[in-house]
């Protein structure tokens, strides 16, 4: 939503910690239970000064969900539109998600939960949203089946299997555990090529390109809310 001229450099540092804070509130306590005056207290603003940084608190929860998908979707593009093979693009891709999860336990616990207060537009863009990085998801799969580097006749059922490998990470991950990112998304790639009839040798080809990518890419990072090069990606 557009704001008004005349705020200070300050009044989005202000409004992200805001939005932060909800986003820890509503994890915990929930969105239904959670009131305008429970974030206000938290914040050390009073009602009315509050409702100058945040609109809404349904406003609050669609920035919430936009915090995680508008990085994720557009990282998500790039990495589909690199000069790899799909299953390189696929770990790539895995350790985007789960790096995205790790940074952002709270908010991915509203996305998850709390999605369908949302109503009319804003619950459509979402499932869009969502629909989108699905499909490229799929579009990867397919592009491996394609090329016989794994065997599956449902793309669809196998879009699911990796969706919900990663997805119920949220759940039970401790970020200052000795499971990071990458491991995760070594392991579930493992776990999912070889359920898929990937080969050793695929399997071994793939994780040391996207290690090579990370280690000679650095201006390439996986982390969605990090900023890509503007330049032309080549293999």
């Amino acid at each position: 939503m557009a704001r008004p001229p005349g705020h200070g450099p300050g009044f989005e540092v202000r409004r992200q910690k805001i939005i932060d804070t909800a986003a820890e509130l509503f994890a915990r306590q929930g969105y239904a239970a959670t009131s305008v005056n429970d974030l206000g207290r938290e914040v050390g603003l009073a009602k009315g000064a509050l409702y100058y940084y945040i609109v809404s608190k349904e406003n609050l929860l669609i920035e919430i969900q936009s915090r995680v998908m508008v990085p994720l979707l557009r990282r998500a593009r790039q990495i589909t539109e690199l000069d790899e093979t799909p299953l390189v693009r696929l770990r790539l891709l895995s350790e985007s998600l789960l790096t995205i999860i790790f940074h952002r336990l709270d908010h991915i616990w509203v996305y998850e939960h709390d999605y369908r207060n949302l109503g009319g537009d804003e619950l459509g863009r979402l499932l869009g949203q969502r629909a989108e990085f699905e499909g490229l998801v799929s579009g990867l799969l397919a592009e491996a089946a394609d090329e016989t580097a794994v065997r599956t006749s449902h793309t669809r059922l196998a879009t699911l299997q990796f969706l919900n490998l990663h997805n119920h990470t949220y759940q039970w991950v401790r970020t200052d555990g000795p499971w990071g990112p990458a491991l995760l998304s070594r392991e579930y790639c493992d776990t999912l090529f070889r359920g898929f009839g990937a080969s050793d040798s695929a399997l071994d080809a793939a994780e040391e390109r996207a290690e090579t990518f990370k280690r000679e890419r650095p201006d390439l990072p996986l982390d969605p809310e990090a900023e890509w090069a503007p330049v032309t990606v080549g293999g």
